[in-house]
Order: C-alpha cells, then structure tokens, then sequence
C-alpha cells in the first residue's frame, strides 16, 4: 500500500438550521458523530474557507469542505494502453484491478487518475468494474462527450465482453433477461443481484469455446446495470470461473459471499463500437484478450 496525497470533499449546504456537527453526521452516515466530531477537533473542516468546530447553525447555501488526510490506498496495477486518440476520443485499455473511477479507498490508483496525467481534461463516458479489464472510452472535450452520452441513451453503443464462465455452457446462445436490483448483503447492506422486482436488463450470451469445466463466452449487453454480465451469467447457471460474489442463479453466494470489488474472474471489454460524434464515421475499437480468454482449440 502507498499514501496518497489526501482529498477536499466539497458539499453545498442545501438547507439551513442544523449544526455543522449535525449535518455531516446525518448525510456522510458512513462515519458516526463521534468520528465526525475528532475531525473537527482536528481541524479538518472548513465552513466558507475558515475552520469550523460543529456548533455552528448552517444556512443555505454555505460551503462545507472536508481536508481528508492522506491514507494508504491498496495496490493496483498502475498502468494502460493506448487503443485510439484523436482531438476528441481517447480509448484505453484497462487492466483488472485497477478501478475506473475514485471509490472503496481508492483516489490515485485508478484510472481516471492516471489517463488526467496526460490528458487533464479527460472525462470517463462508461465505467469497467475493478475487476474487469478492456477498453473504456474519455471524451477529450465537451460537445464530443455530449453527443456520445446521448448515443448511450439511445443503446447506439455496443459493447462485447469476452468471459470465462463455470461449468460447460449447453446452447450456443442464450438470452438473459433477468431483472437485477438491491439485494442484501451480510457486510455491506446491499448489493445489485438478480432480483424479481428488479430493473429490465438483456444480455446476449454466445459459446465461443466449450472446456473441460469452463465456457468461453461473448456477451452483448443491450443495458448497463451494474455488474450486469456477471449477474446474468450466474442467472444463466453459469457464474464466472472464480466470482467471489455471484452464485448460480444470480443471487449472492449462500456462504459469506465477496465484495463487488473483490478479484478472481476472468471478464474482458473487447469490443467497443460507435459512431464518431465529430465525422459520423463508424468506429470499432478492440482491446488484445487476455491469454486466459484466448481460444485453445482443445479442452
């Protein structure tokens, strides 16, 4: 583990007449009043650029800033490849274990973190989780970023994935429209499983290579719900080889099951195709497999 350089979280004050104190234990519920408290206590607050305490009655309006200190963040392989650029676009190649964007303990190690060192103003237009590898697509600038969120909207993207899942898959192809919403989970209250009250989600699912005891697989997604391919592959019978957290089914594992973060599966963004927002040109961009996902030829 390293020690990154520490974070400003900013807050806008949306309603007057609680305590500074108050305030920040009622809507950061992550730590308690007490923990709350001990920052204050060390200085770590600020309410409109001067030091706050906690007694202080918050208006509208006003500005709350955290200066959390430097922590150690977990290690992560700190690195990308360059898939295409151009004034607009960049794609990169992300590999698993590095999050897309800040978030459980990360900041600096993540990718988001690394692209801005080159390119500053750089803006994330999709996430991979942590665990999964493969091209994610930035938008250089504004109106570019603009257009292709729309075409996200519109399902005008189309991403495939190249998995390993458990088990040897018996059809082709399969289509996978199990509903995936918040179920519980024993250490973090919830996580996104297959539920039946859930949203709509639709996966294609399709046999690359059959294996002894697993099955390649090219997945199209028709909607992004989070952890979308793994849940709908464990929906499918078939969970990814190694996934900490999904069981067959799509519900969570019956033992004390992982994190979403947790590593161990094999989930590759291979393709990624779109159309340039700036020439209208029809763009594919593939990342290299992994050799784990590779074709063998024979069991």
């Amino acid at each position: 583990m390293t020690l990154n350089r520490g974070y400003a979280y900013t807050t806008a004050v949306p309603h007057g007449g609680q305590t500074v104190l108050a305030f920040l234990s009622a809507r950061y519920t992550h730590s308690d009043a007490a923990t709350w408290a001990a920052r204050l206590a060390a200085g770590e607050v600020e309410l409109d650029g001067a030091r706050a305490h906690g007694p202080e009655v918050l208006r509208a309006g006003q500005v709350l800033v955290w200066h959390r200190p430097p922590w150690p963040e977990a290690d992560a392989p700190l690195h990308y490849g360059v898939l295409y650029e151009d004034g607009a676009l960049l794609a990169v190649d992300k590999p698993s274990g590095l999050p897309t964007l800040p978030g459980g303990g990360f900041l600096e190690h993540t990718l988001l973190a690394l692209v801005r060192r080159t390119y500053p103003g750089a803006s994330p237009l999709h996430r991979l989780g942590r665990g999964t590898s493969g091209v994610v697509l930035f938008a250089l600038e504004g109106r570019a970023g603009s257009a292709l969120a729309r075409d996200w909207r519109d399902h005008a993207v189309r991403k495939t994935y190249r998995a390993l899942a458990a088990g040897v898959v018996g059809p082709d192809t399969l289509t996978v429209t199990a509903p995936i919403g918040p179920a519980r989970h024993p250490r973090l209250g919830t996580v996104h499983a297959a539920t039946p009250g859930g949203k709509p989600a639709h996966s294609e699912l399709r046999v690359v290579e059959r294996r002894r005891d697993t099955t390649l697989l090219d997945v199209d997604i028709r909607t992004g719900r989070p952890h979308q391919i793994r849940i709908h592959t464990a929906a499918a019978g078939h969970p990814l080889a190694n996934d900490p957290l999904y069981a067959p089914g799509g519900g969570l594992r019956p033992e004390l099951p992982g994190l979403p973060g947790d590593l161990g599966y094999a989930l590759h963004a291979w393709r990624l195709a779109f159309t340039h927002p700036h020439t209208g040109q029809a763009m594919v961009v593939y990342a290299p497999l992994p050799a784990v996902l590779e074709q063998r030829g024979s069991p």
